[in-house]
C-alpha cells in the first residue's frame, strides 16, 4: 500500500498541476497521510529550478495548515486523535507528556520535540495531534511549526 502511495506522489510531482497536488499532500501529511511531501518536492525542484521558492512556500504554508488541522483533531476529536496515535505507536506517551507540561521544563522539552518533529523525518502528524490532545499553546504551536517546517523544506 505505501509503495503505491509513494509512486502516486512521484507521478503527481511530474503533473502540470503539481503545485496544487503538493499543497494537498503537504496539508494531509501533517495530520494523517503517511507519505511526506519531500517525495514530491525533490523532483519538482530538480525539474523546475526557477520555481523553488514557490515550491518551498506552498509546502511550508500547507504543511502548517495541515498541522493546525492535526492540532484540532487532537483537541476536539479525541477518539480520532487516539486512533492516529495508536497507529504510530505513541498512545502510551500522552499521559506522561501532559503531566510533564505542567512544569516549565516540560514546556521547553515539548517545544524542542515539536521543533525536531517538524524539521526531521519524525512523524510530524503525531506531534500535531499530540499537541492538541495535551492542550499545548496554540500560537506557539503555529510559530514553531512555521519555523521548523520552513527550515525543513
Amino acid at each position: 500500500m505505501f509503495n503505491d502511495l509513494y509512486k502516486k506522489c512521484l507521478n503527481l510531482a511530474a503533473h502540470k498541476s503539481s503545485k496544487y497536488y503538493l499543497a494537498v499532500v503537504s496539508f494531509i501529511e501533517s495530520s494523517f497521510f503517511p507519505i511526506p511531501p519531500d517525495v514530491m518536492i525533490i523532483p519538482m525542484v530538480i525539474s523546475k529550478k526557477n520555481d523553488f521558492f514557490k515550491i518551498f512556500l506552498i509546502a511550508t504554508i500547507f504543511s502548517v495548515l495541515g498541522g493546525i488541522l492535526g492540532y484540532f483533531i487532537g483537541a476536539f476529536f479525541f477518539d480520532l486523535g487516539m486512533e492516529v496515535m495508536t497507529f504510530y505507536g505513541y498512545e502510551n506517551k500522552l499521559s506522561e507528556l501532559k503531566s510533564n507540561l505542567i512544569n516549565s521544563e516540560g514546556f521547553y522539552a515539548w517545544l524542542g520535540i515539536l521543533f525536531l518533529a517538524g524539521f526531521t523525518p519524525l512523524p510530524y502528524k503525531v506531534f500535531t495531534i499530540a499537541s492538541g490532545l495535551i492542550g499545548f499553546n496554540f500560537l506557539i504551536f503555529i510559530l514553531i511549526s512555521l519555523i521548523s517546517r520552513g527550515l525543513r523544506f
